[in-house]
């Protein structure tokens, strides 16, 4: 499939990782929440939670009540639900689900909402270009993110974890938030290209009909994202011509 642009009217992009360098900052806050979770649970012998497997696996990509109870799953631990309205000292899975938001305010806060130079440098291209853009996620953070970063005004919608709430979109890998983008971007899945970074975000992407899903390594990640039906791998954004 050729990698111009002329055969699309829309990109959807995900955030976390593909614009914002907000990613590992999101990997970090789940490993801090829950190796203290576990900690307190198992004692100094606890098995940490790891960022290439137990994250890419349960919890990349995925909304994050979802990433409490894959993760736990995956540990053979049970825990109740809850409520959504759990404090972050509360051992439920809505309980640990605030407790790791809590933890990656206090990171963007000392850290920051940084967007990578080559995504800013496509979308300012594709901007002008009148291509339509949508930015996706599962966070619930994104507007507060896409705000700090200052890229509100790029795009034409957002799609995320407070919109997947109100309507009660599937998560990935369903691709029900994408075609959502498509929806409020008025263009058809066949019409539009994904841009995505998580193995549940390609198959989403996948599952929806899209013209093309381009999995994006910044990390070494190329295998996962080709194993998971990445029609195209870049490691930059700017590897795909206007």
């Amino acid at each position: 499939m050729s990698d111009t642009m002329n055969n699309y009217k829309a990109i959807i992009l995900d955030m976390d990782g593909v614009v914002t360098q907000t990613a590992m900052l999101h990997a970090e806050a789940w490993k801090q929440m829950f190796d203290g979770f576990l900690r307190e649970r198992e004692g100094n012998d606890f098995q940490p939670l790891v960022i290439k497997t137990d994250y890419k696996r349960h919890i990349d990509g995925i909304p994050r009540f979802d990433g409490v109870r894959n993760f736990l799953a995956s540990r053979q631990i049970e825990l109740p639900e809850g409520h959504y309205e759990d404090g972050a000292d509360k051992e439920s899975v809505y309980g640990l689900g605030n407790r790791k938001n809590v933890i990656f305010r206090e990171l963007v806060e000392t850290k920051g909402a940084h967007v990578y130079d080559d995504a800013l440098q496509m979308l300012e291209k594709w901007k002008k270009a009148e291509l339509k853009l949508a930015i996706i996620s599962s966070s619930r953070n994104c507007r507060y993110i896409i705000e700090a970063a200052g890229l509100t005004e790029m795009f034409d919608a957002r799609v995320d974890g407070e919109t997947m709430g109100e309507e009660g979109l599937s998560g990935k890998p369903e691709p029900d938030i994408f075609l959502k983008a498509c929806e409020l971007l008025e263009v058809e899945p066949q019409e539009a290209m994904i841009l995505e970074d998580s193995i549940a975000g390609v198959s989403a992407g996948k599952k929806g009909g899209f013209a093309q899903v381009v999995g994006v390594a910044r990390h070494g990640d190329e295998s996962e994202l080709e194993e998971a039906g990445a029609d195209r791998i870049v490691k930059k954004l700017t590897e795909l011509k206007l």
